[in-house]
């Protein structure tokens, strides 16, 4: 009788990726692995370890948009691998842009008619469009200044202390003084009468903020305006305006359509907005426009033939994708004035579910305004027993991922959380985190508070060496002060 077995080659596929040996080899951190594995242990190995991310929708931080149509996902995914730098192999894509553009202006009231042509360019985010925006004002102002025969080495730009930190990149990066205004407690935003009070000669442009990333209110562009013009007209300076409308400019034209704030004030010279916040498309685009031709100086841009046609360009970077600006234009094709409006209208309604609804837990100070983003922050009355940041850390285990922080310098002992409110947070998504709040509060509540040790505080005495009792704001500022360190040592604080 003749004997046999079956066998396997020892490196034969396993159709069964879990049986696979890939499942139990530690993966590669630090070098490129010398052998190939096969496509679904790829797959399910990169899958597995993804599932630890947090869940894009619960995710309370940021602005970024996280959900859209089936139908404009197909176009993103067939649009993967266009770059759009290729403009003359992809002359539609390109023209799409430019739809966007002039869109975008009209919205912004640029001072172009019907038929012509706005400047702007799309960008991988605002902060890109607000390197570029920034990059003109200093260009322009370095020019005049030479054709005056004057020092143009130390240009400066004027803004509020809650710039988002792209602000700072662009002053370091590019070797401009950044001049912020001072925020203090309870307005939390740039003071135009200040902001005009730091323009000197030297001021390239003040930058207003149509949005805060702190508490999402808008600040007066408008009489920041009025106020500029004068003191240039005494000066005989030209300071210009700059709105950084990230998170504002797809909000103000369709809520507030009477607030004057872009381009119908003749100081405002450019705007930067966030195609990835409320122009509702996935993270990756932004955009710029200019006033006029006049605004961004014709040195700037770049002219490039060897891919077939002469390209003007005006980017920090070449390659990009084309999904971003395809899914753009579908937004704006498809939603329109009336669906863009209805959208920030339900936003808003959702925001005040949420703000009533902390209103009466009785627990939280409402630091946000009504009119602005949609977005709620708010600050614990008493943060004797414990803190926002613990509030913060306990609400991850029902799946909400909340940034708490504390407010910039002059105002940095006051810590909020801020709940960002998106197209996908519905009103029911909104009353169940009211309710895990109110759950977490009870949590922490029966939990005895423990004393915190502060070691760098040094306690206050009066002459005769008794102990002074500190103040409730005292308190609160030391235990903020404790817990923000250690919030930071672990992991960044998530506002963006």
């Amino acid at each position: 009788m003749v004997l046999s077995a079956a066998g396997s080659e020892p490196d034969a596929s396993v159709d069964y990726t879990f049986a696979s040996r890939y499942v139990c080899a530690a993966l590669p951190r630090f070098k490129m692995p010398e052998n190939s594995i096969p496509k679904d242990a790829a797959y399910q190995i990169i899958s597995d370890e993804l599932m630890l991310d947090g869940n894009p929708r619960l995710n309370l931080a940021s602005f970024v948009t996280t959900w859209m149509e089936p139908e404009c996902d197909k176009l993103i995914m067939a649009a993967t691998n266009k770059n759009y730098v290729d403009m003359d192999e992809y002359p539609v894509t390109t023209e799409l842009q430019n739809r966007c553009v002039n869109m975008i202006a009209h919205l912004f009231h640029a001072p172009v008619g019907d038929d012509e042509t706005a400047l702007g360019v799309a960008t991988v985010g605002s902060s890109e469009a607000i390197m570029l925006a920034g990059l003109a004002f200093k260009r322009k102002w370095q020019n005049k200044r030479k054709a005056e025969g004057k020092p143009y080495d130390k240009p400066n730009i004027v803004t509020g202390a809650n710039v988002q930190v792209c602000w700072e990149k662009f002053a370091r990066y590019f070797e401009v003084e950044l001049k912020e205004v001072k925020l203090r407690e309870g307005f939390y935003i740039m003071d135009p009468v200040k902001a005009v009070e730091m323009v000197d000669e030297n001021t390239i442009c003040v930058a207003a903020i149509l949005g805060s990333t702190l508490t999402g209110e808008f600040e007066d562009v408008k009489l920041l305006n009025q106020l500029l013009t004068q003191k240039n007209k005494e000066t005989g300076w030209d300071t210009p305006i700059h709105v950084d409308a990230a998170s504002g400019g797809f909000i103000a034209p369709f809520l507030y359509p009477q607030l004057e704030w872009d381009f119908r004030l003749p100081l405002v010279k450019s705007i930067n907005v966030s195609g990835h916040k409320y122009g509702l498309v996935y993270a990756g685009v932004g955009w710029v426009v200019w006033r006029s031709k006049e605004d961004l100086p014709e040195e700037l841009i770049f002219h490039i033939n060897y891919l077939g046609a002469d390209q003007p360009t005006f980017t920090l970077n070449f390659s990009k994708g084309s999904s971003q600006i395809i899914a753009q234009y579908y937004q704006f094709l498809r939603l329109g004035f009336e669906g863009y409006k209805n959208i920030m209208k339900n936003c808003m309604e959702n925001a005040r579910v949420l703000r009533e609804g902390l209103e009466k837990m009785g627990r939280f100070d409402i630091v946000s305004k009504e009119v602005g983003v949609p977005l709620v922050a708010f600050s614990l009355k008493d943060s004797s027993k414990h803190t926002v940041f613990q509030i913060a850390e306990n609400m991850r285990k029902f799946g909400w991922i909340i940034p708490a922080y504390t407010m910039p310098h002059d105002a940095e002992h006051v810590a909020v959380l801020r709940v960002v409110i998106r197209e996908d947070f519905s009103r029911s998504l909104a009353e169940r985190l009211i309710s895990d709040i109110k759950k977490v509060l009870g949590e922490l509540d029966a939990v005895p508070s423990q004393p915190i040790t502060i070691a760098h505080v040094t306690p206050v005495k009066n002459a005769e060496g008794t102990v002074l009792k500190k103040s409730i704001l005292e308190t609160q500022q030391e235990i903020t002060t404790y817990w923000r360190r250690l919030v930071e040592r672990k992991k960044t604080n998530g506002v963006c």
